[in-house]
């Protein structure tokens, strides 16, 4: 079965990727309303595949937002599992539109890297899951396991209507595992294993002063300076170990264990001053930066503003000023209460002279993590080694994807976390791509890994 799987998709690789720039072309905004047709469309795309590969149901269902594609083959028997695939074919706007090297939406391939906004995040490895069921059902007729597929128009913006459509239908929905690819490798070449995400929440807040900007000269020493109250209150948060300064912040937090931090210590090291510029790494006491990263919770300022930010000087006491945080979380923390200490030492620590006002980040997500060692991951890394003949490193992300907590905490079932993308992406900037070479060997890691079930 799988060499007659392998050989379609050899023959067919030129009109495949023929199709993927096609679903490419399609701009999918889904933050502008402007391209509200458009999301659309892409969602039809979606449809058409999966019936012009025979899966069994399609349905492109409503939400209170844009439409998620459902679709199912559960041909496969009842002693067969069943797995969900999910994935988005909404993108990231492309601008600033001057600094790409190629129209944004008319796809083009060069150095063996197919650039278009979408390529690797998430249309492209999305794709991939869709070529390898026509694959198998081109070439035997089947499937050699039961699919559902969730393909969403709204991941960009926050999955804003997907819980409340899982709660609704999660029998539809209920499968014995999820396979998602909305990630990468570590770094090129390096088969990567993701068993786990760092849960989100955050907040932003102002402090205001005076009910107008006021002279400086004729106010400074007299009213307080909402800037440098700002100032204040942020630095008391953390200190230079990078250690989180907040009562109770670490009370919850699952520590790392000594066989995740050997795990960690095998996952090849990303050269930081290459990748950000950056001269020198940061990392919380006693915790190496990839420990850091991928086990330990974090807190930053995403944004700092206020008071004039024209060329030049103003001399003024601004009238307010705003910061917005966010907090990246591991097992065992609640974002809403975290949400609620972050509050409460802002509340304690605001200077006198100024109010706060504070709004709460409204899409929040707890951390996720899957047992290395279950054998649906080992399966995984086998058929991942193979199809790019090395051996695969197990990771925690330090990113959040909210469904992944989701579908845990609604489904309850196992989720395989396979991403084909590279740190050379370029994910969410101009000139995104992805790597050809990872299109060709993630077919061959699907196919071999779906037989392995």
């Amino acid at each position: 079965m799988t060499e007659a799987v392998l050989k379609y998709l050899t023959d067919h690789r030129d009109q495949q990727l023929e199709a993927l720039k096609e679903f490419l072309k399609i701009p999918s905004v889904s933050t502008d309303s402007t391209f509200k047709d458009d999301v659309r469309r892409a969602a039809q795309f979606v449809a058409d595949h999966l019936k012009e590969t025979g899966f069994d149901r399609v349905e492109i269902q409503e939400t209170k937002g844009h439409p998620l594609v459902y679709g199912e083959w559960l041909g496969a028997g009842d002693d067969v599992p069943t797995v969900l695939v999910y994935g988005h074919y909404d993108v990231q706007p492309a601008d600033p539109l001057s600094l790409w090297e190629s129209e944004p939406f008319a796809p083009e391939i060069r150095n063996d890297r197919l650039y278009a906004r979408g390529a690797s995040d998430d249309k492209g490895q999305v794709f991939m899951y869709l070529a390898v069921f026509e694959a198998f059902m081109k070439a035997t007729g089947k499937l050699p396991i039961n699919v559902k597929v969730c393909i969403e128009g709204e991941e960009e913006i926050g999955s804003e209507h997907l819980y409340e459509v899982l709660q609704k239908k999660k029998t539809q929905f209920d499968a014995d595992f999820a396979m998602i690819s909305d990630s990468g490798m570590v770094v090129e070449g390096q088969p990567t294993i993701l068993y786990g995400l760092k849960g989100f929440t955050g907040l932003e807040f102002t402090i205001h002063g005076p009910k107008n900007d006021l002279h400086s000269g004729i106010y400074g020493g007299a009213v307080r300076n909402p800037l440098m109250a700002m100032a204040q209150v942020l630095a008391s948060m953390k200190d230079e170990n990078e250690l989180i300064l907040i009562d109770g912040f670490y009370d919850d937090v699952e520590p790392l264990s000594n066989e995740e931090r050997q795990l960690m210590a095998e996952v090849p090291s990303e050269d930081y001053s290459q990748t950000t510029g950056v001269t020198d790494t940061v990392s919380e006491l006693g915790y190496t930066a990839v420990e850091h990263t991928m086990g330990r919770p974090t807190l930053e300022v995403n944004g700092m503003f206020g008071g004039y930010q024209g060329e030049g000087s103003k001399t003024i006491i601004p009238a307010s000023a705003t910061a917005k945080l966010t907090c990246r979380l591991v097992p065992g923390q609640d974002p809403e209460k975290i949400q609620d200490i972050l509050v409460k030492h802002i509340e304690e620590h605001l200077p006198t002279g100024v109010t706060v006002e504070i709004k709460r980040e409204p899409l929040s997500a707890k951390a996720y993590k899957v047992d290395p060692s279950h054998p649906l991951i080992t399966k995984a890394a086998a058929s991942y080694s193979k199809a790019f003949d090395q051996p695969s490193v197990f990771v925690r992300m330090g990113g959040s994807i909210p469904v992944v907590e989701w579908i845990d905490d609604i489904l309850g079932i196992p989720i395989v976390l396979l991403g084909f993308g590279t740190p050379d992406d370029r994910l969410h900037s101009p000139n995104e791509s992805f790597l050809l070479t990872n299109f060709d060997r993630g077919l061959i890691t699907l196919v071999d890994y779906f037989n392995s079930i």
